[in-house]
């Protein structure tokens, strides 16, 4: 059987539907253990798409949005509840620039 010289294969960003080449993309686990890679499968983000990525912690993140799903109110409300809990756990949240 002969190989194809090409032995970097192209994916697709999730974010963006980009092509690109493997070699160029950035792997990405959506449960933020990327270093566990026993049985796992990663998604490959575009170099763009991946620095838009919040880099934050998400350890307990699940948790906190079912406590916070558990009241129904309007969409705004959860996302200022989200923030607040976020800044009381890891500090005054800032925007890079």
């Amino acid at each position: 059987m002969w190989f194809s010289r090409n032995r970097d294969p192209s994916v697709v960003c999730p974010a963006c539907g980009s092509e690109i080449s493997r070699s160029s993309a950035r792997e990405y686990d959506k449960y933020g253990d990327r270093w566990e890679r026993e049985n796992k499968r990663f998604e490959y983000l575009c170099k763009p798409c991946y620095g838009e990525l919040c880099h934050l912690p998400r350890e307990g993140l699940e948790a906190l949005l079912i406590e916070l799903e558990d009241e129904e109110h309007p969409w705004e409300t959860f996302l200022a509840e989200y923030v607040a809990a976020i800044e009381e756990r890891d500090g005054p949240l800032e925007e890079e620039s």
